[in-house]
């Protein structure tokens, strides 16, 4: 009886959660399948499959060099934000400092301040300080965007940590630096590749930052807002989706997986 009682109980919360995966994610998939349209324009039905979209992407040089740029700017984002997510986490976790439950809130801000205000606001300190927007100044933007999401993946590592391990280090005559490179960096790494991955994945993908603060070179989601521009354009612009899309899922599966493993082997 209390068995069946709990999977009626749960069961408006499995449906619910079944119709709240179909809104989110049925609309996306239409992306990879138009992808494959033999027509310019997207309509039921298709015309025909073909695989054209995909091979002109491979012969546009702005479409490479602004995923290089893109990939750059990921790569740089993902380290410091990673760095500075570790010494933030090992911080709030480690030392009982006054007002850490603020910290910890102004650092979340990011996830609840629309990112407009912040792209307008730092575009407005760029130009009032006469620096000149480049790809720098979109590292800045994807910095704050990625940086919550480092310290939100790091912290359970640092709070799942035994301080004892680090205190049986300095007992052994190893000096702060060597033990957390020898014994705290190893124990967190699962949470760092997971960070690494996630912060790299969100400013790959990030538009909003990139929209007010890029100068002459363009990053990836740039490109496709200016090509959305020519309606032939439309059906590379599909495939690439559908190719940003699949990478994406990807490195976000990766991460997650990999933040949970290590914390399933750690208990």
């Amino acid at each position: 009886m209390e068995g069946t009682y709990i999977k009626r109980r749960n069961r408006p919360l499995q449906v619910y959660a079944v119709l709240f995966l179909i809104v989110l994610y049925v609309p996306v998939l239409f992306i990879p399948l138009f992808s494959f349209n033999d027509s310019l324009y997207v309509r039921f039905p298709m015309q025909g499959m073909t695989l054209k979209w995909y091979h002109e992407l491979w012969l546009r040089e702005p479409l490479w060099n602004a995923m290089w740029n893109s990939v750059r700017v990921g790569a740089a984002v993902s380290v410091i934000s990673t760095i500075l997510g570790m010494v933030a986490a090992r911080a709030i976790t480690r030392y009982r400092m006054p007002g850490r439950s603020a910290l910890v809130t102004f650092i979340m801000m990011p996830l609840v301040i629309p990112g407009i205000i912040f792209g307008v606001a730092l575009l407005v300190l760029m130009s009032r300080m006469g620096v000149p927007l480049s790809l720098y100044t979109v590292g800045l933007g994807h910095l704050i965007v990625c940086m919550p999401f480092a310290v939100a993946t790091l912290l359970p590592r640092f709070e799942g940590f035994d301080p004892s391990m680090e205190e049986a280090s300095a007992d052994l005559g190893e000096n702060g630096w060597w033990t957390f490179w020898r014994v705290t960096f190893p124990m967190v790494f699962p949470g760092v590749v997971a960070s690494l991955l996630l912060s790299f994945t969100i400013s790959f993908d990030e538009f909003i930052m990139a929209f007010f603060l890029t100068g002459t070179d363009p990053t990836l989601p740039m490109y496709i807002w200016g090509q959305l521009r020519f309606p032939k354009e439309f059906p590379s612009v599909l495939a690439l989706s559908a190719l940003i899309l699949l990478v994406s899922f990807v490195l976000v599966f990766i991460a997650q997986w990999v933040g949970r493993k290590g914390l399933e082997n750690e208990n």
